[in-house]
Order: structure tokens, then C-alpha cells, then sequence
């Protein structure tokens, strides 16, 4: 430690009492006070409280969306001959030995080939304890349903914060290009061109869980268990939508799985935040 002493006078104060800060503050540990002498900002970090993750955003301000996407035909038959032979195209490395009528039940990733069945939200409401309230818009006219979302967002202050998990990479560019298929304008807050990074007011629970590491994919599943987020058993998972759809016709019973993953992102936020969960009774779910 002698190249951080050498330099060192005892009878000046030390650097953080020369910031004004607390005498208190200034007494950490010997190694942590050298190193606060040699670099300064690492005696204020030591100062500071400790931040809770995400408490820089205001959770009034957020909304939390979840959407669910299928195939926009029932089966590959019906897709036309000219888009049969893009999707064996499109899908050539991704199918293996899969022929291209046999990958087709996973035409939902695409916003090319899929379609917007449902997209749920919830937002934090204020009260004596926090609450969420969640909304779904669900319709087989894909079209009817982007102008609903579209225009609750535009009712929406620019600066309303969207948050999904894995939104980055799927929910949010999905539905601004279903948006751009279906003629619906994109709201302000889905609009990411000519906009700086920070500019951008999109939240990502899966990208907030990599830390930096982006060859990590962790499910939200495996996130509220690892974080005793209790959600309700499921009926269905994401693989069973395009059936329940196209077969069984139960569109409301995929809006009720869309909305349970729009509580539990929720929730995992709240967790990563440092919160308490917010109770059963403190969130509502709008009827259909």
C-alpha cells in the first residue's frame, strides 16, 4: 500500500471530509480509505446508500405488456405456394431435419409468417399499498387489435416506460412490425428510429438479468421459481397457443395465460427491485 501512502498528509483532512461529507462517512476501512485517497469516486461509492436495482424508474410510469403470436394459417397447406417457398427459405437452417411443413407450428416466432392474438398490460396503480391492474386486447382481426393498443398508448405520456421479459428481442419489434404490415402507426413509444440509446424507454426484465452477458437466455419461468414468485398452474404454455387457437378456437383462455406472464413480469420486477410482491388482492384483472 505504499504507493497509495507515500503522497499521503496527515494533518489534511481526509478527501471525503473535503467533500463536505459526514466525518462518520469518511471512516471506512483502512484499505477501503487508501483506496478512497488514490481514487476518489470508489469513498463515495463507499459513502452512498445502497441503491436498490431499477430504483431510478418510477414504477407509475411503466407499463408491463406480454403478447402472444401463432401461425397466420391453420396449417401449412393453406399458406400460399409463393410464401410456402419463403418459409422453406427463411427456415432452412432452423428446421434441421424438420421438413418445412413440419416446422410450420412454430410460424408464430415470425412476425413475418405469425400473427398478434392477444397483448395484455398492466400498470402499477397507487394506493395505501402498491397495485396492478391488467388489460387484454385479444381479437382474430389483428388489425382491430394493434389500433386498441396503439391507441391506449398514444392516451399515454411519451415518456411511459415499456417493459416485457425478453421485449427486446421479441415483443417490442414484433408488434412494431405487425404494426407496420397491418397500416397501424407506430405510437411514439414503440418508435426507435432517429432516437439515442437512452432515449428509448424500453425495459427488458430477461436483458436486466444477463448482467453484460449475452450469451445467457433465462426463461421467466425459471425466474419466478428462483425468486419464489408463486404463479398459478398454467393449462397451457407458449408451444400449446397455436393449437388452442387453430384447433380448440379458445382465444380467451390464451388472453388468461397471456395475462398471468404480464403479473409475474411484474412481480419479477418488483423482486428486482427489492420489494415485496404485491398481494393477490391487489391486482385487478379488467374483464373481457
Amino acid at each position: 500500500m505504499w504507493g497509495l501512502r507515500c503522497w499521503r498528509n496527515e494533518a489534511s483532512p481526509n478527501p471525503l471530509q473535503r467533500r463536505g461529507l459526514k466525518k462518520s462517512a469518511a471512516k471506512v476501512l483502512s484499505f477501503g480509505e487508501d483506496l478512497g485517497e488514490a481514487f476518489p469516486a470508489y469513498s463515495l461509492y463507499l459513502d452512498c446508500n445502497k441503491q436498490k436495482m431499477l430504483e431510478q424508474y418510477d414504477l407509475h410510469n411503466l407499463m408491463v405488456l406480454d403478447i402472444e403470436t401463432v401461425p397466420q394459417y391453420s396449417s401449412f397447406a393453406d399458406v400460399p405456394d409463393h410464401f410456402q417457398k419463403l418459409w422453406d427459405l427463411k427456415t432452412q437452417y432452423q428446421r434441421k431435419e424438420e421438413t418445412a411443413e413440419e416446422f410450420y407450428e412454430r410460424a408464430g416466432i415470425w412476425a413475418e409468417f405469425g400473427k398478434i392474438i392477444c397483448i395484455s398490460v398492466g400498470i402499477f396503480i397507487n394506493g395505501r399499498n402498491t397495485g396492478l391492474r391488467v388489460k387484454s386486447f385479444f381479437s382474430h382481426d389483428e388489425k382491430e387489435l394493434l389500433e386498441k393498443f396503439a391507441a391506449l398508448l398514444v392516451s399515454q405520456p411519451p415518456s411511459l416506460i415499456l417493459c416485457a421479459h425478453n421485449g427486446k428481442e421479441f415483443d417490442f419489434p414484433y408488434i412494431c412490425r405487425r404494426m407496420l404490415i397491418n397500416g397501424v402507426k407506430i405510437p411514439s413509444q414503440l418508435e426507435i428510429s432517429g432516437k439515442k440509446p437512452w432515449e428509448i424507454n424500453h425495459l427488458d426484465t430477461m436483458e436486466l438479468w444477463k448482467f453484460g452477458d449475452y450469451k445467457n437466455y433465462t426463461s421467466l419461468a425459471l425466474l419466478t421459481a428462483i425468486f419464489n414468485i408463486p404463479t398459478p398452474k398454467d393449462d397451457i404454455d407458449g408451444s400449446m397457443v397455436g393449437r388452442v387457437y387453430w384447433v380448440e378456437n379458445q382465444l380467451e383462455r390464451i388472453a388468461t395465460y397471456c395475462q398471468k406472464d404480464v403479473v409475474a413480469t411484474a412481480q419479477l420486477l418488483r423482486r428486482y427491485r427489492g420489494e415485496e410482491l404485491i398481494p393477490d388482492e391487489s391486482i385487478t384483472l379488467v374483464g373481457f
